[in-house]
């Protein structure tokens, strides 16, 4: 069967090329339409209550997440010219396509007692501009009278910001990057022109930067991969065919995992973004096997073709499972609910088996043509370092297996302990760098307005009308005032608020009025809950973005800081319900936690459960293939061990080192294990096979060492070099990701070329 598939594709090379070249140009066309995306929510499935009930909410009130926020801290913004200029700029921004409302310092709406119509209005706060800088200060403190906006548009420090509102439809559309584009663009030129600094935040914001920025690394991480797995594969065979030829193979397939995640309808994300380097990284290895055994079947035959079929004989099959191996590591991922993950898994499985069936079909096609390498393109199997490196492994499984076995147990013993210490948790803004312009505009919201995280409360009082009742409203205001005392936490937002500021207004706008109404005007102030208030963005009774149409529920508004998902869970479990419990324990108001910051904690919990649920599923999946291949109990058991310490190495340096468990983390696990098992699979293959002949345990086992080990060696620095590059991305997650899986795949060739042959050497003398 082998000699037929390898007849097969010399036979028909010519069609194969052919056959790859048009998917190639269809995949490039393909490719063209994929789009970028940051959704947060992507984690959690849409089977679950909260997501349901968190969708249900935004049908009810609209998105919680559809605010950018534009702060400034600067005494000069009360300067009459710049404060002119400034609502120019204001006024410039309300004009954007795309923008629902601006409220700002410059456009404060108020509201006033309407005696004629017995009612409540909005009006503006500045009837008209003002003139002079009297008039202007005079604005200012009226501005700064109205308890309503405090905390919220300004605060006693000196710090005011400015709150645009985006079209729901812009903001879940492509365009949404074009439009926050043109929103910098009009305020850079304000800071500019006016010297003042401007600092950005809300999800809007940190989405767009975060796919900027997870745009820029592709293209960076791609062109750098490329070069250094081109330098080091030039280093090793001195050859230019040897970089091109397996460079053509893998840039095929990255234009196929652009091609498959549009004709899948994916988007890239943080992790989809990290698959073209990363299958650059993983296939170039298919090519060093290939190049390797080809170089080592010269020696035996004489003529190039069968030096090639013997190849595809050899490791054509075992090639095979070994992607099928890797891609098993992703795969698994699609069996989780979590839409990113799915798609993770699913395009970089396809292309993981892709890069087998074009390296087994190009890579012989092309060396046929080639002429026959010369002796300095195969002079690397005899490098001295190589030899040096072949001969230390052979010496350490032969004569220092105690000592393998006694220090594989200190390792694992030190990793458990290090594996007891970790501690899972991702940040929205997940590990941005500390000198970021996003994260020192992310502190300054922080410092000055508590929290950049949206978080809602619902209350459902369970009666029409609901929201009328005073002693409803009362609880809504003791929790509000135990929310506001968490420095964490902004100042909530709900109908309370504007039933505050509708009796300051009753009583000609005095703040000391601004308060929940008493027995006596209760009656009259409620009355506004019901009436119109002016023109405001969506031309429509204000109270419907804080109550639903039939009165019933109530809806508070807040944000919380970026504390870290455990934390932040930590917050909301033993702080905020525990006080909701207290407060509405005894009525037959129903208060459930919503919004963004929710769906976000639930997602990276659900996430990291997903991940370690699929490495499970992985490694037993893998079991079931190597004892497929083997047929042999004993092969499964000793292939599995020396790559399951790498894992238990790399939990432990996580926990030493306080590496949080997160996805980017969590992935390493997943990657390491499907690829070090590669390492595995091709040793034991050559084992078995030198066994049959020479029917000699050690000498199988040198015989092994000397030819896989070579390749094996080789794999390892392209895999560390490969991966060691996304130690210098703009995220946490994906520095720990490269660091992390770099060393371990060394540390997996090292267990692999010396603890796997001792055990080998250890089960087979005992059973004799």
């Amino acid at each position: 069967m082998i000699d037929n598939f390898s007849n097969f594709i010399l036979r028909f090379r010519i069609f194969f090329i052919s056959l790859i070249f048009l998917l190639t140009l269809y995949m490039a066309y393909q490719g063209q339409f994929v789009r970028y995306n940051y959704n947060f929510s992507q984690t959690v499935p849409d089977s679950d209550e909260d997501m349901i009930f968190y969708k249900n909410f935004k049908k009810i009130f609209g998105e919680d997440g559809n605010v950018f926020a534009i702060g400034l801290k600067d005494s000069s913004i009360f300067d009459l010219k710049v404060f002119n200029n400034y609502n120019k700029y204001v006024q410039s921004l309300e004009s954007i396509e795309g923008v629902n409302g601006v409220l700002s310092l410059s456009n404060l709406k108020v509201l006033k007692k309407d005696v004629k119509n017995k009612n409540f209005k909005f009006e503006n706060l500045y009837s008209s501009f003002p003139e002079t800088q009297n008039e202007l200060d005079s604005l200012i403190i009226l501005s700064k009278r109205q308890k309503f906006y405090e905390n919220k548009i300004f605060n006693d420090n000196g710090a005011i910001t400015l709150l645009i509102t985006i079209d729901k439809l812009i903001l879940n559309s492509f365009d949404r990057n074009d439009l926050m584009v043109k929103l910098i663009n009009v305020s850079e030129n304000f800071s500019q022109k006016n010297n003042i600094n401007l600092h950005y935040a809300g999800l809007p914001y940190s989405r767009y930067i975060i796919a900027e920025n997870v745009k820029s690394e592709i293209a960076i991480f791609l062109i750098i991969s490329i070069l250094i797995t081109s330098i080091i594969l030039f280093i090793l065979f001195r050859s230019l065919d040897s970089v091109l030829v397996p460079i053509l193979i893998i840039g095929v397939v990255v234009v196929w995992v652009f091609g498959t995640l549009s004709i899948l309808n994916y988007k890239i994300t943080l992790l989809t973004g990290l698959l073209p380097p990363l299958i650059v990284v993983i296939g170039i290895p298919n090519c060093v096997y290939m190049l390797n055994y080809y170089h080592f079947s010269l020696n035996k035959f004489s003529s190039r073709k069968k030096a090639i079929s013997h190849v595809i004989k050899t490791i054509g099959l075992i090639t095979l499972i070994t992607n099928v191996t890797t891609a098993v590591g992703f795969f698994v991922l699609a069996t989780t609910d979590i839409k990113v993950l799915n798609e993770f898994g699913i395009v970089a499985g396809i292309n993981v088996i892709a890069t087998f069936f074009v390296s087994i079909f190009l890579l012989p096609t092309i060396y046929l043509i080639l002429p026959k390498p010369k002796s300095k393109q195969t002079n690397y199997l005899n490098y001295n370092f190589l030899c040096f490196l072949i001969n230390l492994f052979k010496s350490i499984s032969f004569h220092h297996q105690k000592k393998v076995f006694v220090l594989s147990g200190i390792l694992i013993v030190i990793s458990l302990y290090g594996f007891s210490k970790i501690k899972a948790g991702s940040f929205l803004i997940d590990d941005v760098p500390s000198e970021s312009s996003l994260m020192k505009d992310m502190k300054f919201f922080e410092s000055n307005f508590s929290g950049i995280m949206p978080l809602e409360i619902i209350i459902d009082t369970k009666k029409k009308r609901g929201v009328r009742n005073l002693n409803t409203l009362k609880k809504i205001d003791r929790l509000e005032n135990f929310l506001k005392e968490k420095s964490y936490i902004s100042d909530p937002i709900s109908i309370v608020s504007f039933v505050k500021a509708a009796r300051q207004a009753y009583y000609n706008n005095n703040p000391s009025f601004y308060s929940l109404p008493n027995s006596r005007d209760k009656n009259f102030i409620l009355r506004y809950l019901s009436s119109g208030y002016g023109d405001n963005v969506e031309n429509e009774n204000i109270s419907k973005s804080f109550v639903d149409s039939l009165g019933q529920k109530i809806r508070i508004s807040l944000n919380i800081a970026d504390l870290g998902s455990h934390k932040i869970d930590s917050i909301l479990r033993n702080v905020i319900q525990p006080e909701i419990n207290n407060i509405f324990g005894k009525t037959d108001n129903e208060v459930k936690l919503t919004g963004t910051t929710l769906i976000f904690v639930k997602g990276i919990n659900f996430l990291i459960e997903n991940l370690l649920q699929s490495m499970l599923l992985a490694f037993i999946i893998i079991s079931l293939i190597v004892s497929l291949l083997f047929k042999n109990i004993k092969m499964v058991i000793i292939s599995l061990i020396p790559n399951i310490i790498p894992l238990i190495i790399a939990a432990g340096i996580m926990g030493i080192f306080g590496i949080p468990l997160k996805p980017s983390s969590a992935l390493v696990f997943s990657i390491v294990f499907g690829i070090s098992v590669d390492y595995s699979i091709h040793f034991l293959a050559k084992f078995k096979n030198e066994l049959i002949q020479t029917k000699n345990v050690k000498n199988a086992v040198i015989k092994t060492i000397e030819e896989t080990g070579r390749s094996m060696i080789f794999t390892s620095f392209i895999l560390f070099f490969g991966f060691i590059i996304f130690a210098f991305s703009n995220f946490g997650g994906t520095i720990v990701l490269g660091v992390l899986t770099s060393i371990i795949l060394f540390v997996a060739m090292i267990t692999n070329l010396t603890l796997l042959p001792s055990i080998i050497l250890y089960f087979y003398n005992s059973n004799n």
